[in-house]
């Protein structure tokens, strides 16, 4: 029963053999088997299967030459590598190849085969049967390409632990070794290409772009890093759309209809040249010729979209590209390739047949054209010249993704050479054992492959990151017309380097960039104008960040460049011209010796110095004549002597304040002026005193003696140099420099409290009612005796000078606050000064009764 159940798997594996997996293929045997998956086609046609008989295999359409090529540098490492003496000497490397028709079916279908041909192999039927036409396991997968198409493959491999090297997969997906773990590659992963294409739009200050993506493994997740990326630049996406070449033609219309009417005038695309083609064709068909491509490395190249025709579209693409790698004997391996001599190829048929517009005998095309299913093509010998037809295939001038398959290949040979020249004792598994390079299973080869670290032969150091990545660089492209056949030229511009620095990492020559194909200059793409100097961003409701309007920045602020987003506030000692763009000092103002007004003011309290210096002099110079003596001789000198000292308060507000000046001129004018008012007070009312007494007795003189009177002038002036002395200690005034008015800096005093200033103030104008009030009271002393009215009319104009001083002091800012203070210091004192004592120089001392009391006193 055992016996007969190994016989029907021998026999069932036979058939899956020879007949699992599609038909076309490139194989060759060896030792050591390697698998392959590239996409030699565009796609598949598409068929609806009703299910009323056998599903037939999809066929495969529009023959890929990039992707033919891909494969030959597969192939071609391979035979190197059997030629090579230095790597896996006796051991012949073999390959099975499938094309993916660059979709996931067909990818798995060719991935089942791998694995089933391995599974085979686990059961160890040696023993009972001589397969002479024994296919070994595949150890490694060389593929595929798409990262939609990766991604599915990679599933299955894993399940089994063989190794899979795609040369053009960039999915950040892929880079989860937790779900992939069996994935490597030799390309970067689009997590830096997100990164790079933020970076470009950010170098040419564009904020509002169009982002395309194909609508699978690739493109999904590399727009959405991108997405991440420009959100933290303030970049907006006005359009966000997903596309695929399996889209129907209204899909395609719509999509078009929407980018003609967007305001975006770059498109940012993460999508392969199949993906994106039929969008392009719309683009043209519409001669949509004013937007900026922005090409993920997937269709940076692709020889779908960079056709002539379409240049006038797509002319001035910037695209990314993986660096080129020089591949020796290369080019001459592609020109070899012959339909006669490359049997074992069955993809080499097909290519010459595409290359020739032609057909090759036994070709089962021919029946489809005599069917009338395909159009006529002349038959083809296959010796034609390869050379002599311009293709995709022979560019050879940058080998990007070949030279990544050609590195896969080598990366594989290098990790099965390593246990090939394993020591006991120094592998890798159990034990620090190694594998037997004979009996080598796919699991051992991809724990070599996680520590491979060797030097190619261009001297680039391979080795795979902690995501089985290989790190590199990308060049960046610029698509032109060539001035000599007109054919789409990529022009490389500058490049991106991963490990290089923030702000270092992208290096542009823009001198190099053509524009939508003929233009040097760049490409607006913002949602709104830039807004000039002088001006700020602002908010506009329900609409973007990157849409605003240009708000003029208010007074006091500017912006000196482009786009600003604030308006900065100028420095507390400068203001903003008119035009907000920058700021200027602000103009320095204080009550000044040299300005019109303050030097009126100056010469006014000199002539009041000079005129009270003239009434003392005067006083002295007749001290002994009665009338001199009836006005108190000796108080007339302290309150002339006052006088000089108000006129001279008003000095000191004038000129730029200091803490000393400020310190000083209130305390002086309250001073001068308590003792002015004390004097008159006192002399008030000691003729109050002896007129209404009828006959000065003795008690009179001793009480009204002359100390009496100093006394009493000496305490009414020490009650204020108190407030003055616990003002200046509490809260002393300071200078200080008003920024508030808009231009202009004002430097005043701060009084330090407006209570002090108050009781300052208001204890002189108490001593000055009570002086009213005696003055007043002697309005009915004789006729003759006219001192006592002119005291009263003295402090009425005393009165209203500083009653309408409060509000106007109030009122006013800046200098003007001095000013209204001295002009009614001077106004005050003038007044005193005449009413109390221009009479007395003016007139002839008559001997009244007046004087008569007076000498007598």
């Amino acid at each position: 029963m055992r016996l007969f159940l190994y016989y029907l798997i021998v026999m069932g594996s036979s058939y899956v053999i020879s007949t699992y997996g599609p038909h076309q293929r490139a194989q060759m045997t060896g030792d050591i088997l390697l698998g392959g998956l590239f996409p030699i086609h565009f796609g598949v046609a598409s068929k609806d299967q009703d299910l009323a008989a056998r599903p037939q295999s999809t066929q495969c359409v529009r023959f890929n030459f990039r992707g033919f090529r891909w494969m030959q540098a597969m192939i071609f490492a391979i035979e190197e590598i059997n030629n090579s003496s230095d790597l896996l000497q006796n051991i012949t490397l073999g390959y099975r190849i499938f094309d993916t028709c660059n979709t996931v079916s067909k990818a798995l279908e060719a991935t089942l085969s791998f694995v089933a041909q391995n599974k085979i192999d686990s059961l160890n039927l040696d023993e009972f049967c001589n397969c002479t036409d024994h296919i070994p396991s595949t150890i490694a997968v060389v593929g595929a390409a798409g990262s939609a198409v990766s991604t599915a493959v990679a599933n299955l491999l894993g399940l089994f632990y063989i190794p899979q090297i795609s040369y053009a997969s960039s999915s950040r997906l892929l880079s989860n070794k937790n779900q992939y773990k069996s994935f490597m590659r030799t390309i970067p992963t689009d997590e830096y290409q997100a990164t790079a294409m933020a970076d470009i739009i950010e170098h040419f200050q564009w904020n509002w772009v169009i982002a395309v993506a194909s609508d699978d493994d690739y493109g999904r997740p590399g727009i959405e890093k991108f997405e991440k990326e420009i959100e933290e630049r303030d970049i907006c996406i006005h359009l966000n759309e997903l596309i695929s070449q399996y889209f129907e033609y209204h899909e395609i219309r719509a999509l078009a209809d929407r980018i003609e009417n967007s305001t975006a005038k770059v498109i940012v695309v993460f999508a392969g040249g199949p993906d994106i083609e039929p969008l392009i064709k719309e683009m043209v068909r519409r001669n949509i010729t004013d937007r900026t491509w922005l090409a993920s490395e997937a269709w940076a190249s692709s020889s779908l979209i960079a056709k002539p025709e379409y240049l006038d579209v797509v002319g001035g693409t910037i695209g990314f590209a993986l660096r080129a790698g020089h591949i020796p004997g290369f080019r001459e391996f592609l020109q070899r390739v012959q339909p006669k001599k490359d049997s074992h190829n069955e993809f080499v048929r097909e290519f010459w047949e595409e290359t020739f517009n032609c057909y090759l005998e036994d070709s089962p095309r021919v029946q489809e054209s005599e069917n009338g299913s395909t159009s006529f093509r002349p038959l083809c010998t296959g010796e034609e010249d390869i050379t002599s037809v311009e293709t995709p295939y022979l560019d050879y001038t940058h080998l990007r993704i070949s030279y990544n398959a050609y590195v896969a290949v080598y990366s594989i040979a290098h990790a099965l050479q390593d246990i090939f020249t394993c020591t006991p004792g120094h592998g890798l598994f159990a034990n620090n054992s190694c594998a037997d390079i004979k009996k080598i299973e796919a699991w051992q080869v991809l724990k070599q492959l996680r520590h491979l670290n060797y030097t190619n032969s261009m001297g680039e150091k391979i080795h795979f990151d902690e995501n089985a990545d290989l790190v590199a660089n990308y060049t960046i492209i610029n698509w032109q017309r060539s001035a000599e056949d007109g054919s789409v030229m990529f022009e490389e511009v500058g490049y991106y380097n991963i490990h290089a620095k923030k702000g270092a990492k992208l290096s542009i020559d823009k001198t190099r960039i053509l524009w939508n194909g003929y233009s040097l200059e760049v490409p607006f793409s913002n949602c709104s104008e830039d807004c000039e100097p002088g001006t700020r961003k602002g908010i506009i409701d329900s609409m973007p960040t990157c849409c605003f309007e240009c708000t003029e920045c208010s007074d006091g602020e500017f912006s000196n460049h482009r786009d600003a987003s604030v308006c900065t506030k100028c420095p507390n000692n400068s203001w903003s011209n008119g035009n907000h763009t920058f700021c200027f000092l602000k103009e320095i103002e204080y009550l000044s010796w040299t300005e019109p007004f303050g030097i009126a003011l100056a010469i006014c309290a000199v002539v009041g110095i000079i005129l009270t210096a003239f009434v003392m002099g005067v006083f002295i110079r007749f001290r002994n004549t009665p009338i001199v003596k009836a006005t108190n001789r000796e108080l007339s000198y302290v309150l002339l002597f006052s006088l000089i000292c108000c006129f001279s308060s008003s000095l000191v507000f004038i000129g730029e304040p200091q803490d000393w000046t400020c310190r000083l001129r209130q305390p002086a004018f309250g001073i001068s002026f308590v003792l002015c008012i004390s004097c008159i007070l006192v002399k008030t009312n000691r003729v109050l005193l002896v007129f209404e007494a009828k006959i000065p007795t003795s008690l009179h003189r001793k009480w009204w003696g002359l100390n009496l009177q100093f006394l009493l002038v000496f305490l009414c002036t020490f009650v204020q140099v108190m407030i003055c002395v616990v003002w200046l200690y509490n809260a002393p005034p300071s200078s200080y420099r008003n920024h508030d008015i808009d231009e202009i800096i004002f430097i005043t005093c701060n009084e330090g409290s407006v209570m002090a200033l108050g009781f300052l103030i208001g204890y002189t104008c108490l001593l000055a009612a009570i002086c009213f009030f005696f003055a007043f009271k002697s309005r009915k002393l004789p006729e003759n005796f006219t001192e006592a009215k002119f005291i009263t009319f003295s402090m009425l104009i005393f009165f209203i000078v500083w009653i309408s001083f409060i509000p106007a002091y109030f009122s006013t800012y800046g200098k003007f606050v001095s000013a209204v203070e001295v002009i009614a210091i001077l106004a005050s004192s003038f007044g005193l000064l005449a009413c109390i004592f221009f009479n007395k120089v003016m007139l002839h001392p008559p001997q009244t009764q007046a004087t008569l009391k007076a000498n007598v006193l």
